[in-house]
């Protein structure tokens, strides 16, 4: 069994929390945490395609120029090769799950 409590941590991004809960080259699981006011760093994966899913508060996920904003038990899917931005906008924390496959990791292209 894994949770938030027992998985692996990490920071990153502005003040930004991470846990994997699933950390294998064919299929990422991480819970995330974004402090109010902060977002990542707009990019696109070559390869993984992601699930967003919004566990609390409210992301906003800038997706090929268009803004969703997604509330508790709302998801969202980014394809391969599409650009995105992954943004709490609000004056509270948002929590979610992302789901990659394969793993991001090495997959990243961030845009300037």
């Amino acid at each position: 069994m894994i949770s938030k409590a027992t998985a692996e941590h990490y920071h990153w991004g502005e003040q930004c929390d991470g846990w994997h809960l699933l950390k294998r080259s064919d299929m990422s699981i991480i819970h995330e945490r974004m402090p109010p006011l902060t977002k990542e760093v707009r990019h696109y994966h070559c390869q993984s395609r992601q699930f967003f899913l919004v566990l609390s508060g409210e992301l906003t996920m800038e997706l090929e120029g268009e803004l969703h904003t997604l509330s508790a038990h709302q998801g969202i899917e980014i394809p391969p090769q599409a650009k995105h931005q992954a943004q709490n906008l609000s004056q509270h924390a948002v929590e979610f799950v992302v789901i990659s496959h394969p793993t991001t990791r090495g997959d990243r292209i961030d845009i300037a």
